[in-house]
């Protein structure tokens, strides 16, 4: 039923939590964890009193990225074959478009469940993958751990 499962992960506390479903699902069909980090490329938050510059942001993001396919990749069964990648660009947008790329037959993300405010200024990546994704998606509530 599925071969390989697409994991993206921005390094979010809790990201355990999608880890541990995605490495049971993956366990259970003999399928391949593809961990993803994308490197948002957007720079939303350079500004002159940041003291970071534009290449400063990036390096920053690319480091951030990395991290979080290492911690991730730590949380999942070592029973489990995995495979990484990181990509650079919005992070909604790369993800769907992973998930052909992989190709992927399972998408299983964290989300915060941000409403209200947060909801609108920050966005929801999982729910833009939910509705764009060409395969099922298996959002899991990140938890504090």
């Amino acid at each position: 039923m599925y071969d390989t499962i697409l994991l993206p992960t921005d390094g979010s506390d809790g990201i355990g939590t999608a880890a541990r479903h995605a490495g049971t699902i993956a366990d259970r069909f003999d399928a391949t964890v593809h961990v993803l980090s994308v490197v948002d490329t957007r720079n939303r938050f350079e500004s002159p009193s940041s003291g970071l510059s534009a290449d400063a942001w990036l390096e920053a993001e690319r480091d951030r990225a990395e991290a979080a396919i290492e911690a991730t990749v730590a949380e999942l069964p070592d029973s489990v074959s995995v495979e990484t990648t990181r990509r650079e660009g919005v992070p909604k947008t790369e993800i769907v478009d992973a998930v052909t790329d992989v190709p992927a037959d399972l998408v299983v993300m964290g989300t915060h469940g941000r409403t209200g405010l947060d909801h609108y200024l920050i966005g929801s990546v999982a729910e833009t993958v939910v509705r764009e994704s060409p395969v099922p998606v298996l959002t899991v509530q990140l938890s504090e751990e």
